[in-house]
């Protein structure tokens, strides 16, 4: 009759080990294949992801939020960790700052106070108690600045926290290792 006891706990660990690596390794092409379909209305080969581009994105933030890929991957990966208000505030930003007509942005601004802003709102960035009160006060009347204080903090925020640990993720490192592994049968 077969034993009923369990495996030994360091071969449960190499076995939970090695079917992490094999999900996270998944996970990398999944996400590589869904980058790909997003764009793949685009036409031409200069909307697939290269290497190059890949690697940019390491360079700064900045470099990571001017790449349609880059920036769709960042938001990704915030998602998965349920952290994502602040990129969703930032990008809410940069569409005020395009609003030219003053009853739009006064409308926009109030959203943007309810969403982002206001104390216990549903995706309450942080920000200190005298920006969160300077933007109170300026969404009266509102301008194409009026949230240009909180975005800088929230890019901070990002730029220190957010970014380092999306570039030592497993998602950046699988998706690094398949790029590179495509750029080789090249």
């Amino acid at each position: 009759m077969p034993s009923l006891t369990a495996k030994p706990v360091h071969t449960q660990r190499r076995i939970m080990d090695r079917d992490d690596r094999r999900r996270n390794k998944n996970i990398g092409k999944n996400f590589m294949c869904r980058l790909q379909c997003m764009f793949s209305h685009s036409s031409g080969c200069e909307s697939r992801l290269s290497l190059e581009d890949f690697q940019q994105w390491s360079q700064s933030l900045e470099r990571l939020l001017e790449s349609k890929y880059g920036l769709a991957t960042f938001r990704s990966f915030l998602k998965s960790e349920y952290s994502d208000e602040n990129i969703e505030f930032w990008l809410t930003c940069e569409d005020y700052k395009r609003i030219k007509s003053s009853f739009r942005m006064s409308s926009r601004a109030k959203k943007t106070y309810e969403q982002f802003i206001k104390a216990e709102s549903p995706k309450e960035i942080n920000i200190d108690h005298h920006t969160r009160e300077q933007i109170k006060r300026n969404v009266t009347s509102p301008t194409v600045h009026c949230f240009d204080d909180a975005q800088r903090i929230v890019y901070g925020l990002m730029e220190r926290d957010s970014y380092p640990r999306f570039l030592r993720s497993d998602v950046f490192r699988t998706l690094l290792e398949n790029l590179s592994a495509d750029a080789g049968k090249g």
